[in-house]
């Protein structure tokens, strides 16, 4: 999981850590000599933010040295490159150098403090709170609004092959073991094989199955499993739809006339962590055009890049709510901010 994010990461962590070592040496002969360092001009104070005698000084009163603009610059740099190929979208990679820069430049650190150490914790920290900035707790939703109305009905929509039908199968799981009662509705009557598909999911599971036949209205599939729940006290209605590419607008009206017919209490984005910037992209689209109010990421234990996990919740506003990481129902894993940072940087 995030290879080659960690194996970069860890690149520049040692490039950090030789060039911190050449300036401490340079800075400590400058202290040597600083009695025989010319003033510096006005005119030169103004272009250097943080200059060498100020790094003297630092360093003869405390043993400290400043972290100056230029430095950081060079890390931003190279940084960016990193995020940039690990597939963090743009806007990510520009908010988290942003970030970085303003609690970097001007600090001071001990002589015995590596500046390696002080860039990956305050990345950590920002990507932290990138991931927690729309934080939405899926469990406690669904417990919350129960209190209100039967049956909660959530929806599920994204592209084709992304994992969406097994990974309605794995929240009707996991809602089972938390004694809720299921019902599933197959709203994919386009895509063939896409029933069958999640009526082997529902006999597996021991649950009921509402479909029609194949092309029939979506909207009126997702309608008859509401009405069935309500006849039967069911809590949770889930409801898979067809796999549809973002480009396709006709198939985005017939997302708008589930919204409308069903009113579902959940919209939840599926698509592959995998997929990178192309699953960032997707999201932003649904986010945009139907409107989601949060994104399951799927194989994020294939994923060796890790951008697609940092960048959904930041493009959409909505939050991540769970990882898949492998093929049984239970490898469905709750998002968790710091697992996920702890599993980048480890």
């Amino acid at each position: 999981m995030f290879k080659v994010l960690k194996e970069k990461l860890g690149g520049l962590r040692k490039k950090i850590e030789e060039k911190e070592k050449k300036e401490i040496e340079e800075i400590e002969e400058a202290e040597v000599e600083r009695e025989q360092t010319r003033e510096e001009t006005k005119a030169e104070k103004q272009k250097v933010k943080v200059g060498l005698k100020d790094k003297v000084a630092a360093l003869v009163v405390s043993r400290e040295v400043v972290i100056d603009e230029k430095k950081v610059e060079d890390i931003l740099e190279e940084l960016e490159i990193i995020l940039l190929e690990s597939d963090v979208a743009f806007e990510v990679v520009d908010a988290i150098s942003e970030a970085l820069k303003s609690r970097l430049v001007g600090r001071r650190k001990k002589l015995t403090e590596k500046l390696s150490d002080i860039v990956m914790e305050e990345l950590k920290s920002i990507i932290l709170e990138i991931l927690d900035e729309n934080r939405f707790d899926f469990d406690e939703f669904v417990k919350e609004k129960l209190k209100e109305k039967k049956p909660l009905v959530i929806a599920f929509v994204g592209v084709n092959g992304t994992g969406k039908t097994t990974t309605i199968a794995k929240v009707a799981n996991r809602l089972m073991k938390q004694d809720y009662s299921v019902v599933l509705a197959a709203g994919d009557t386009f895509r063939a094989g896409a029933i069958e598909q999640l009526e082997e999911h529902a006999k597996k599971l021991g649950v009921k199955l509402i479909k029609h036949k194949h092309g029939s209205d979506p909207a009126a599939v997702i309608y008859d499993a509401i009405k069935h729940a309500e006849s039967k006290g069911i809590d949770v209605v889930l409801a898979d739809t067809a796999g549809r590419m973002h480009t396709k607008k006709n198939l985005l009206d017939q997302l708008e006339k589930i919204k409308r017919v069903t009113k579902p209490d959940l919209i939840i984005f599926v698509d592959e962590s995998i997929a990178g910037n192309d699953a960032v992209e997707r999201a932003r689209m649904f986010a945009e055009t139907v409107g989601i109010d949060g994104s399951i990421l799927t194989k994020l234990d294939a994923d060796p890049k890790g951008g697609s996990a940092i960048s959904i919740s930041y493009v959409t506003k909505k939050p991540v709510l769970f990882f898949g990481v492998g093929q049984e129902y239970d490898d469905l894993v709750k998002f968790e901010s710091k697992w996920l940072v702890e599993r980048i940087f480890s």
